[in-house]
């Protein structure tokens, strides 16, 4: 049962998490700005849950760690949308499952399941065949910021797995980091229209503050990987909303990619519950 709990904060995580491509894309600031303000929105949030929570805020070395690896995935996204295309960005991003089952092997001499190597490789195929006719577009330095971005994302999902670490403080501390970087390059930039503030408000306190809520929460009880690949609607629905609501183009083989990736999630959620209750039946 708090598996599955968990299962559902890592999904619910991935949801909000998708919404930033077109949130980022209709605030005319640049990257840096947009992830200075969003991260100063988020820490309001995320310091009210801590008191509510009594979680008290740690900082050690593998904190500091976590939140560098929070800190890159938020200001790198946030480069890469206004860089390159959301589907560029979302899609080299996407690459963070296969960084975890290595950083899991290497590190935590974690042999990853045949079943994650398979999920990983059907996922990540669809996420390719989702954006085939896009990858083309877009600046090379953009797409370089989202595969980088791809490797600090690997490291948030390992963040409960780094000795004496502590998930949410991590979170708290990078988004510190990424407040401290980000707001004096507001001093340049105009003032927002009522569209462009609401979608700062809506990054802040949604798709950062209770994105990394849940997925912390998620984390406890997911294992890394199967985190990172339940969290394949991201991809999928990030440019699915650009392109309906800022319209950048997608097309047919979105849809069939769409479908791939939502099959091999599902599929491997079904699969792992099959092989659980397996030895529980013999």
């Amino acid at each position: 049962m708090e598996e599955r709990k968990g299962l559902l904060c890592v999904f619910c995580a991935a949801v909000l998490y998708s919404i930033g491509g077109l949130c980022i894309k209709v605030i005319p600031w640049n990257g840096m700005s947009i992830n200075g303000a969003r991260t100063a929105i988020a820490l309001v949030v995320i310091g009210g849950y801590l008191l509510a929570a009594r979680h008290p805020l740690r900082f050690n070395r593998w904190i500091l760690v976590g939140a560098l690896c929070v800190f890159g995935t938020n200001a790198l996204f946030s480069l890469a949308n206004k860089l390159t295309t959301a589907a560029n960005a979302i899609v080299l991003q996407f690459t963070a499952p296969i960084f975890v089952i290595l950083a899991s092997a290497l590190f935590w001499r974690k042999r990853p399941q045949k079943l994650d190597v398979a999920a990983c490789v059907v996922v990540l195929g669809g996420v390719l065949f989702f954006f085939a006719d896009s990858l083309s577009q877009g600046g090379g330095l953009g797409n370089v910021l989202a595969l980088i971005s791809g490797i600090s994302y690997a490291g948030v999902f390992l963040m409960n797995e780094l000795p004496d670490g502590d998930g949410i403080s991590s979170v708290f501390w990078g988004d510190v980091l990424s407040a401290a970087t980000g707001l004096p390059f507001l001093l340049r930039e105009e003032p927002l229209s009522p569209t462009a503030l609401g979608s700062l408000l809506v990054l802040g306190v949604f798709q950062v503050a209770l994105a990394y809520i849940l997925m912390m929460n998620g984390l406890k009880t997911t294992p890394p990987v199967t985190a990172s690949l339940v969290s394949g609607i991201e991809p999928v629905l990030n440019p699915i909303l650009v392109a309906l609501f800022y319209h950048e183009r997608i097309g047919p083989f979105a849809l069939a990619g769409a479908l791939i990736v939502v099959a091999g999630v599902v599929g491997y959620n079904v699969l792992r519950g099959l092989q659980k209750q397996s030895p529980e039946r013999a």
